[in-house]
């Protein structure tokens, strides 16, 4: 007992010493006052901009070997949007530069990384290479009739546009790394791969692997397109890529592309046939359409043979005025090779959108859609009716799109689908 009471008295002597040391009498509010090192502040009383101060997160010993525990590690994402703590995202972190880069074009593929991924080449043959990746995926509620969900990996690709020392010789070489399923690996593994000249005043000569095309829409960039997917007629007639030589001319009231080249569809094709291809469009007002709007009035031609022979006869009108976009396209064909396939069917169909941009980010759209698969076949029509809803939130570079499609079909059960879908352009 005697040597519990004296180690109990030593004890209080020590802590009354202890507090003696100190030039205040409670020490909980020393420690509320003074901000003690790698402490995160929590009082009231703290000015604000002290308050979760995460400073001590910092590169000074930046070591692969070092720990931090999980609060420091959720809270990492501070400091990489605002470096220098006052508030706001810097412009130089990777993030912040997506968010203070200023893309509202949308008529052209835009990308997010634009600068940071370009290389420019002091030695040797090439003057300048961007490098670049792309993903485009939706998700899809579909009613036909009974519900389901799918996911679609419509486009996961990484590419390379260069241009030679010579200024007149460009390139562009993209590969789809992740393909659908039940689809030749080495055939998809291709998306362009193709040597452009521009020597030719207004002209372009492209040579290799590109896409075909196949009226406006079944020719155009997967990028701009107005909705998820392309209309019947692009989507059966057009969307198809082979190995041929193009001509393409740009002048103020008229354009074209004449090709010819192997009518298979992918570069392990080879030669099964020969394939030509012609679309002209002309722009009646010309050096007008920043005033008047911009007219356009075209129509195609696109034949070959692949095991079978067919033809393909398209026409097209638009109007693009400021916020008001609009086109017309309509095809007939006596067999087709497009995306989906080669068939020897007489086949027709058309498309009509009409759409309006409330502000540069946000557009809405409608389209009426109808093709007829065999026109020597009775009761087989179908149509499709989509709303669209896009937000470009920065340009075509990061865009989401919301499409609702109502599908009429004379022989199948009607359908509903819901697609969301998202697209971004490093």
């Amino acid at each position: 007992m005697v040597k519990l009471s004296l180690i109990l008295l030593i004890g209080l002597c020590l802590t009354v010493l202890s507090t003696c040391a100190y030039a205040k009498d409670d020490i909980t509010e020393e420690l509320r006052e003074e901000v003690q090192e790698n402490e995160v502040v929590l009082n009231s009383d703290t000015p604000k901009e002290k308050r979760f101060n995460f400073d001590f997160i910092n590169d000074d010993n930046n070591d692969d070997s070092g720990y931090k525990d999980n609060t420091e590690l959720d809270f990492e994402l501070f400091r990489i949007l605002d470096e220098d703590g006052d508030g706001k995202i810097d412009e130089d972190t990777l993030l912040g530069k997506i968010y203070h880069s200023k893309i509202t074009r949308t008529d052209i593929p835009s990308f997010l990384y634009q600068n940071e991924l370009t290389h420019n080449y002091e030695k040797g043959p090439l003057s300048r290479t961007h490098v670049y990746g792309a993903y485009r995926g939706s998700i899809n509620a579909l009613w036909s009739p009974e519900y389901s969900t799918e996911y679609d990996n419509l486009v996961t690709q990484i590419g390379v546009y260069g241009s030679f020392k010579n200024p007149d010789y460009k390139f562009k070489l993209a590969l789809n790394p992740i393909i659908s399923n039940g689809t030749n690996y080495i055939d998809r593994l291709f998306s362009d791969a193709y040597f452009v000249n521009t020597s030719i005043p207004n002209h372009q000569i492209v040579v290799g692997y590109s896409r075909v095309q196949t009226g406006v829409e079944g020719g155009a960039s997967t990028y701009v397109l107005p909705f998820v997917a392309r209309s019947q007629i692009a989507r059966n007639f057009g969307g198809a890529k082979s190995i041929a030589a193009k001509l393409i001319g740009n002048y103020q009231y008229i354009d074209y592309n004449i090709s010819v080249g192997s009518s298979g569809r992918f570069i392990t094709s080879g030669m099964p046939g020969t394939e030509f291809n012609g679309w002209v469009n002309f722009k009646p007002l010309g050096n007008k359409s920043k005033k008047y709007g911009k007219v356009t009035i075209g129509g195609g031609f696109n034949g070959g043979h692949n095991r079978i022979d067919y033809n393909v006869a398209s026409i097209y009108a638009a109007y693009h005025h400021k916020k008001l976009w609009t086109n017309f396209e309509a095809a007939m064909a006596n067999g087709y090779s497009g995306f989906n396939g080669i068939s020897p069917n007489e086949a027709s169909g058309y498309a009509a959108t009409v759409g309006w941009k409330f502000t540069p980010h946000l557009q809405l759209l409608g389209r009426v859609d109808q093709f007829d698969p065999n026109t020597n076949v009775s009761n087989d029509m179908k149509r499709e009716y989509t709303v669209g809803l896009n937000w470009f939130i920065k340009g075509q570079a990061l865009k989401l799109m919301l499409n609702y499609v109502f599908c009429d079909n004379e022989n199948l059960p009607d359908g509903h689908k819901i697609i969301m879908a998202t697209q971004i352009l490093l």
